[in-house]
């Protein structure tokens, strides 16, 4: 109870300082201020823990040192880089420049931006460039833009109040905080933005509802995977949800994903540092996952979820290279260049382990087009891929209103059939958006386990009979939609309709009689 009513007091003063705070800056750009001092707050109190921890017993905290004593300890500073990933001398430590900035801020902005590349560069020739996963986690913070304001002094008075707002948050210190507190914060403060920035927002946030959702079947049965991956990881909340599913522990070999935009790869990034996995445990890399997968020396995984792009656009057929790809050459034809959807399933099954599951977030569109996206399914259920497609409720994610609808793929399943879950009215209202409740996500993933029909919910069904319907995948195609509508007995009806009418000519014949009476009356007067 205590957790959750400083969890609620932390979300709503994310939102004031959200609102209160941006000013001229838009916010869904702003976010990068206050998730970046949140960050910058969260690897200060980490460092300072460590480093405490490791101090005998009544000497000061490392905090209270000067950057002169540290110095002299270089072979002591390349041994914490190379266990933490990046260092920071006391006197960079958020709350001591938050403290000298209280005092005189009239240069905050050059000693951030002065400090942020003191950071970022702390890695280096320490680390080898794979392995400096700090770098440009701080370009985004550009703390000498217009948009804090018209002049030096409004923005370093902007800068010194997000420092105070963020060093005032009721999270605790990092070694006290079991509750991931400050990984909550992210998870918030992405939600909020995404909600407010509408469209583009919702294309690198998937809400935690289908997140646990996903990983959840992901690892169904299991209790650890060797490692999991997401191809199109935006903010990696997918990722981190099989932390929280599994224990970040039980992913033996770590957390690997690629993100095209680099900005978001960054937010990535720093979502890993704030729900505390160390650095060697997950890899985020940059790029374009189709034309240029990044991880390819370290496949298969266990473990694979993924919300891609809808639709986006790809290269195809335009690129001769393509069609020989070995993870698109098995089914004969490109996804179209004007819909990658089903390039990104056939990345993911080939990159799938033999005894893995994957949970992808698919447009519904590719269930039942027609051409090259007809020719993939057929590949897919020829090949005793698909485990199961669940229709969504409509209205679950913030880039669009649509029911989405999830792929599950499997390279070893009990039987030559495919499931097909009903889903779409297991939901509630929560704000402006539909959410999938525990009890709904409940009752999928027993689906799911059971593999069992269930009127007006699940139905397995052979891939011969899938095979004989074009390879439409469907869920109307093959459950039953209950019919609601109330049944009427037409002769009862009638009955009623005979007694209605009777009535009113009944009610009729007396208003003439008094209607006559009233007449007569009047002409005797």
């Amino acid at each position: 109870m205590a957790q959750n009513i400083e969890r609620d007091e932390l979300h709503r003063t994310l939102w004031r300082i959200a609102n209160d705070l941006r000013g001229s800056v838009d916010g869904w750009d702003f976010k990068q201020y206050v998730l970046g001092f949140m960050f910058y707050r969260f690897i200060s109190e980490n460092l300072t823990d460590y480093l405490d921890a490791e101090l005998a017993e009544g000497e000061k905290s490392y905090a209270q040192m000067s950057d002169v004593e540290i110095a002299e300890s270089q072979d002591a500073i390349v041994d914490t880089v190379r266990e933490k990933g990046f260092f920071i001398l006391p006197e960079d430590l958020f709350e001591n420049v938050r403290k000298r900035a209280n005092a005189d801020n009239s240069n905050l902005n050059e000693e951030l931006q002065a400090i942020f590349q003191r950071i970022e560069g702390s890695a280096r020739g320490v680390l080898s460039d794979e392995h400096n996963k700090i770098r440009g986690l701080f370009d985004e913070l550009d703390v000498n833009s217009n948009k804090l304001g018209s002049s030096v002094s409004k923005r370093n008075n902007l800068l010194l109040k997000l420092l105070n707002e963020v060093g005032n948050f009721k999270i605790g210190r990092y070694a006290d905080s079991h509750n991931d507190t400050f990984g909550d914060a992210y998870e918030y403060l992405m939600g909020m933005y995404a909600s407010s920035a509408g469209k583009s927002g919702g294309e690198y946030y998937t809400p935690q509802s289908v997140s646990e959702l996903l990983a959840r079947i992901a690892v169904m049965g299991k209790k650890q995977v060797n490692k999991v991956y997401d191809p199109a990881c935006g903010s990696g909340s997918l990722l981190l949800k099989f932390a929280k599913v599994l224990g970040k522990e039980n992913v033996r070999e770590g957390f690997f994903g690629q993100e095209i935009n680099l900005t978001t790869r960054n937010l990535a990034v720093i979502n890993m540092f704030l729900h505390n996995l160390n650095y060697a445990s997950f890899d985020i890399a940059h790029g374009d996952t189709l034309i240029e997968p990044m991880h390819g020396h370290i496949e298969p995984f266990e473990a694979i979820v993924s919300n891609p792009p809808y639709s986006v656009k790809w290269e195809g057929d335009a690129n001769p290279l393509l069609i020989n790809d070995e993870r698109f050459a098995p089914a004969g034809v490109l996804a179209p260049k004007s819909k990658a959807d089903l390039a990104f399933t056939m990345h993911i099954l080939h990159w799938l382990a033999e005894n893995g599951t994957a949970a992808i977030v698919e447009f519904p569109g590719v269930l039942y087009r027609g051409g090259a996206e007809g020719k993939i399914r057929k590949y897919l259920i020829e090949g005793n891929y698909v485990d199961a497609v669940i229709q969504l409720p409509p209205d679950l994610f913030f880039g669009t209103t649509i029911g989405t609808c999830i792929i599950v793929l499997k390279k070893a399943k009990p039987d030559n059939k495919t499931l097909f879950i009903e889903a779409s009215a297991k939901f509630e209202r929560s704000g402006n958006k539909n959410v999938l409740t525990p009890d709904y996500r409940g009752e999928i993933l027993d689906a799911l386990a059971k593999r069992e029909d269930v009127d007006y919910f699940a139905k397995l069904v052979d891939n011969s009979t899938i095979a004989e319907n074009d390879y439409n995948l469907s869920v109307s195609s093959y459950v039953e939609v209950e019919d609601t509508r109330e049944v009427i007995d037409i002769v009862e009806l009638n009955a009623e309709i005979e007694q209605i009418v009777a009535r009113q000519s009944e009610l009729r014949t007396q208003i003439d009689a008094i209607v006559a009476e009233l007449e007569q009356g009047g002409s005797e007067s």
